[in-house]
């Protein structure tokens, strides 16, 4: 933010910082002692600590149109965060009943992928009028679900080839060369993991809900590739 924009917002209100600048007001954009002044009265007012620093506390009430709300977390993704760590063997049970919870399962996720079952099943247990792909359980079926993204954002099903088949999970963010997947089957759990760019094969969005806010989110976490979600 600039300082001849926090002044012009400050004398909007009502404040003195002088005569100078190009509205003859005190927009000159030095922060000087009146602007100083201007600044500790509007956080006396505002209820805020009194320094005559326009930090982020003050900056938030003087702009409040600029302040950016988090985008909504779509309600399947929420479904699968509740889901991380499960894994086929050792929560066997409780994963299995969860798979089923829907009304339909592939089978037990110790012995078959089960990445098409787990997006499956957070679609239909919170889009319950969402049209499901035929044979969900095929991970490239999934290239078939829902509308087309160009531009990913946080829920939206990724597809991916790999040797021998296919994998389908979340997205849940990205760097240069990989997207972070949340998903099911991914070393034998519920579990976050990136999955190399090249090998996407669609980005996918519910019909049924909202359209996607909040775009891209770009993450600076480090880890290796994914080579096999089988």
């Amino acid at each position: 933010m600039k300082i001849d924009e926090i002044q012009r917002a400050l004398i909007a209100r009502g404040y003195d910082l002088g005569k100078g600048g190009p509205s003859g007001k005190g927009d000159d954009g030095r922060w000087g002692r009146l602007s100083i002044a201007g600044t500790k009265a509007f956080q006396a007012a505002e209820g805020l600590k009194v320094t005559g620093v326009a930090d982020a506390g003050t900056l938030t009430r003087l702009f409040p149109s600029a302040v950016t709300k988090p985008a909504p977390i779509p309600p399947w993704y929420a479904e699968a965060r509740r889901k991380m760590g499960l894994h086929e063997v050792r929560n066997r049970s409780v994963l299995m009943a969860w798979l089923r919870s829907d009304g339909k399962t592939l089978g037990d996720p110790a012995k078959l992928p089960w990445c098409g079952d787990f997006v499956e099943t957070c679609i239909a247990l919170t889009l319950p009028e969402e049209r499901m792909v035929a044979n969900p359980y095929y991970a490239l079926n999934w290239l078939q679900f829902g509308m087309p993204l160009a531009i990913p954002a946080i829920g939206a099903v990724l597809v991916f080839k790999r040797t021998g088949g296919g994998h389908v999970g979340f997205y849940a963010g990205e760097r240069s060369d990989a997207y972070r997947v949340l998903g099911g089957n991914q070393s034998n759990q519920v579990s976050e993991t990136w999955v190399e760019k090249a090998r996407c094969q669609g980005i996918r969005w519910p019909s049924t809900a909202a359209a996607p806010s909040g775009g891209r989110v770009m993450v600076s976490a480090s880890g290796a590739l994914s080579t096999n979600e089988a």
